[in-house]
């Protein structure tokens, strides 16, 4: 398929990039390089500059006649969005918008989304299905539901069929070590770990006296190589069954903070220094999902998510 993949030179993006290309699919990556680099870029695929807040961008790149696109261009710093919920309104919102007005006026009928856990808010139960209610506790979450709304609407009226995927907390690098730049300011733990065991950041546990088997939070950590699979899936499922899906994608079980960083004193071999903190607001003790769909659908469950993997491959990424 000829796949437009917006956002494609990002951390999640160039990594999806990989597996359409290795899937036979051509792409075409649309990016303002924001926060994506131009090192995820791959040679074999034609790269277009632009702004998904541009309309004109927009029209002149879906013209060139694709199958299918893939939109990972949203902001997504949570505590960010509760600060400047305007930034969230106009590039997630109004960009989104923008895509899906492109992508139907010049007749490209499938999306695949970058959607979040974030949708789901505080879990209600656990492991989190795809039934969990969405009721989002930050401005970020919030517009990720909306867009999925925006989705219904315009499968049914006109035609064109999504995936929402709900990634629940993604991390590591290919394994393959081809895909190596680096995310820019992030916000997650094993960045943070990372930086830590290169001495180029002090590192806090906030919270060490949730109800969970050694006191910190639990997290629902897949490598990207496994969320840029289910990518793939998803794009072979609506183009063989014409259908829209909405899935959680994470690993059924949940890893502690403390989990996370003794993994990463071992592989690093850094002692990586850590001080407790207090709780932050709005951190629940536990959070992760059940993949039980996504494997009935796609076919998909996890091969590179285990901690050992998501530790080795983000250092082997900070070490270059």
């Amino acid at each position: 398929m000829n796949v437009l993949v917006i956002g494609g030179a990002g951390y999640i993006g160039s990594h999806v990039v990989k597996e359409l290309m290795k899937s036979g699919n051509k792409v075409t990556v649309f990016d303002n390089l924001s926060s994506g680099l131009r090192k995820n870029l791959f040679p074999e695929n034609d790269f277009l500059y632009g702004n998904i807040l541009i309309q004109e961008d927009l029209n002149s790149a879906f013209s060139r006649g694709f199958d299918a696109f893939v939109h990972l261009a949203a902001f997504k710093a949570a505590g960010e969005s509760m600060i400047n919920p305007e930034k969230y309104s106009v590039n997630n919102i109004t960009g989104t918008l923008n895509i899906m007005n492109a992508a139907v006026k010049h007749n490209c009928k499938i999306m695949i989304f970058s959607s979040s856990a974030a949708t789901f808010g505080e879990p209600e139960y656990l492991p989190m299905d795809e039934k969990h209610p969405q009721k989002p506790i930050n401005y970020y979450g919030f517009t990720k539901l909306k867009i999925e709304e925006f989705m219904d609407w315009y499968d049914k009226i006109r035609g064109l069929k999504f995936a929402a995927l709900r990634y629940f907390n993604a991390a590591g690098y290919d394994p393959e070590g081809i895909v190596c730049g680096l995310e820019q300011k992030p916000e997650n733990l094993l960045p943070r770990v990372m930086e830590a065991a290169l001495g180029q950041r002090s590192l806090k546990i906030f919270g060490t006296d949730y109800d969970t088997r050694d006191g910190t939070c639990i997290r629902d950590y897949v490598h990207v190589t496994d969320l840029a699979i289910a990518h793939v899936k998803a794009l072979e499922y609506i183009k063989k069954n014409n259908k829209s899906i909405k899935l959680n994608l994470g690993t059924e079980k949940g890893t502690t903070v403390k989990e996370i960083i003794d993994a990463a004193r071992k592989i690093t071999g850094k002692p990586i220094p850590a001080a407790e903190a207090p709780r932050r607001p709005g951190d629940p003790a536990s959070l992760y999902a059940t993949s039980k769909l996504a494997k009935e659908l796609l076919d998909w469950t996890p091969k590179y998510s285990d901690v050992d993997t998501l530790v080795e491959t983000t250092w082997k990424a900070y070490n270059k």
